[in-house]
């Protein structure tokens, strides 16, 4: 039986990780990896025996930096004379952006578009290609700084829609076509995003007057994301929101109503078998208040689970976030009106 030699080591350390696994750390193919070092220098600086290459730890911090200005949309040439040259170095902090380029109280994008030569300065595309990539390689940091910024430069909605959502979709659909792998890129992911939203109602919920909008996932739906997003964009516009997150329970749910008197409860199912029809029949009965100024809540039904629940009438079923947020302004200023029982014309669908 042949002796396992020993890893080759350059004092006390080892010399270093082979392509494969750099690729599989980062998220970037093998060729993409050779492609890059023949192209620009960004590769290891040992071989081992002549024949194999060593990524060193200070080869592993320049394709760091590589990896994050072309996820940020940078050229590839330009990404690799700033990574050579330890210019923008990872925890950079974003550009500041125009308020100009900030959804505006609708929810609707002002500029969000995100082209290589708008004031977002990346692309949609761009900014998800990085954030996928992060998460692949399970790299915290930078999944973080891809979320906050395209929060900071694009504004809640069109962050959500352009970026967090369609990576959620990709990765999803990466661990679902490849045998269960990658279900740790999902949660990484989906933790951070929820992070992120977080972040944004903590920063910007305040104490606002007036009724709340109440958001709450119906029992047995453990999907709020969506609705995560939906509070941190209307505490992004200084709303009142009282979030109840996953599976509130429906005596729960019907106390909290009671309670706080809502201008507005949205109700999220991601799919049928947790679209309660009869907690939407019951909300959208519930009143409040005194004997001839009695009040009752406007009901949201949003979520795909809704979509093949028939139709109950006097809800409204938002298109998506933004359409959610545009709703739900209205609702908020036509207060004094939905606070004595009637809602806007036509809100109802």
């Amino acid at each position: 039986m042949t002796e396992k030699q020993p890893p080759h080591v350059e004092g006390d350390r080892q010399v270093g990780l082979t392509t494969g696994a750099v690729a599989r750390r980062f998220g970037v193919s093998p060729t993409t990896l050779r492609s890059w070092d023949r192209r620009y220098g960004i590769g290891p600086a040992s071989r081992e025996g002549g024949r194999h290459r060593r990524w060193r730890q200070q080869d592993i911090a320049v394709l760091d930096r590589m990896c994050r200005l072309t996820g940020e949309g940078v050229p590839p040439s330009e990404a690799a004379k700033a990574a050579l040259s330890g210019s923008a170095g990872p925890g950079s902090a974003p550009k500041p952006v125009p308020a100009s380029t900030r959804s505006d109280s609708t929810g609707s994008p002002t500029d969000s578009t995100g082209s290589p030569d708008g004031p977002t300065g990346a692309s949609s595309q761009s900014r998800q290609r990085g954030l996928s990539r992060a998460a692949l390689r399970l790299d915290s940091q930078a999944v973080d700084e891809g979320l906050s910024r395209s929060i900071a430069d694009l504004g809640l909605v069109a962050a959500w829609e352009t970026v967090i959502m369609p990576t959620l979709h990709a990765v999803g659909r990466k661990w679902q076509t490849s045998g269960e792998r990658f279900v740790e890129v999902e949660h990484l992911l989906s933790w951070h995003v929820s992070t992120a939203l977080r972040r944004v109602v903590v920063e910007r919920n305040g104490r606002p007057v007036g009724a709340p909008v109440l958001l709450a996932c119906t029992p047995g739906e453990g999907h709020s994301l969506p609705i995560e997003a939906l509070a941190a964009a209307l505490c992004e516009r200084g709303l009142p929101v009282r979030m109840f997150g996953a599976a509130l329970p429906a005596e729960a749910l019907d106390n909290a109503v009671r309670r706080l008197g809502p201008a507005a409860v949205v109700l999220w199912a991601q799919s049928l078998s947790t679209a309660s029809r009869p907690l939407a029949e019951h909300l959208k009965r519930t009143e409040w208040g005194v004997r001839g100024a009695r009040a009752h809540p406007a009901v949201l039904l949003a979520g795909p689970g809704w979509a093949a629940c028939p139709h109950i009438p006097e809800t409204i079923r938002p298109l998506g976030l933004g359409d959610a947020v545009t709703i739900l302004v209205s609702l908020l200023n036509a207060d004094s009106v939905g606070r004595h029982g009637r809602r806007p014309a036509g809100s109802a669908t």
